[in-house]
């Protein structure tokens, strides 16, 4: 087997070149870009957040399993926290209840939200490969994946900045999402990160990192995609044929 001489990057160059893939990140998306100009109608607002709501029930999901497949004890304890974060906790009801109450002020029921009746095929089979892959890979390269959240606060303070002009229909009590996210995404890129710097050391261990992080990238990618076709384009699946008998 061909030995890998190249030399490894040091840690700031590692770390500016994972930050350096943030201009592939979803913010850059048609989808995106369009919903923070506030060019999206109330449909396509909706049809966004049914639909993230599957990824937001997929992390805590996805983070159990990376927990249980680290024997390290002390990363554990600290990556717990992000399932806490998601399915709550006693005086804290999560983000998912956050994300329920986000979509309620959106306009859509509870009922529907929960039921996961809008979310659509390209983005549950983008979300279950994410859970999948974290299931099978070392946690290390499960706790690299993850930090495509370097990039989050910038889109978390836009959303806060700009939806009370763009979209005033949409209750201000609903964005507590966005806000709680501030500083738990925060919290959480600096523990992901330092452990990557700390793993990832040789050459060809930081570019597998780099691609562990583009695969996230395109999760989030794909997932904007499917929804583009269907609320945007009007071609949701299927739209094509004739209705079944």
């Amino acid at each position: 087997m061909p030995t890998d001489n190249r030399d490894a990057w040091d840690r700031e160059t590692f770390e500016s070149r994972l930050r350096a893939l943030g201009n592939r990140y979803h913010i850059h998306h048609p989808f995106q870009v369009k919903m923070n100009q506030g060019e999206l109608n109330r449909e396509q607002i909706q049809g966004w957040a049914a639909n993230r709501y599957y990824y937001q029930i997929s992390i805590p999901i996805k983070d159990s399993a990376l927990m249980a497949n680290c024997p390290d004890r002390a990363v554990r304890r600290r990556w717990i926290q992000r399932i806490i974060d998601h399915d709550g906790d006693q005086g804290d009801a999560g983000g998912i209840e956050a994300w329920i109450r986000l979509g309620e002020s959106c306009g859509l029921t509870r009922t529907e939200i929960v039921s996961q009746s809008r979310v659509l095929p390209g983005v549950r089979f983008a979300v279950d490969a994410y859970v999948n892959f974290v299931r099978q890979a070392p946690w290390q390269e499960g706790v690299c994946s993850s930090l495509t959240e370097l990039f989050a606060p910038t889109i978390h303070r836009e959303r806060l900045a700009n939806w009370p002009t763009y979209y005033p229909w949409i209750d201000s009590e609903g964005l507590q999402y966005f806000r709680n996210r501030l500083s738990e995404a925060h919290r959480d890129v600096q523990h992901g990160l330092e452990l990557t710097l700390e793993y990832f050391t040789s050459r060809a261990q930081q570019e597998r990192a780099l691609e562990l992080m583009q695969f996230k990238l395109d999760v989030l990618w794909s997932m904007l995609d499917a929804m583009y076709m269907a609320y945007i384009l009007d071609m949701p699946p299927y739209y094509n044929l004739e209705s079944a008998p």
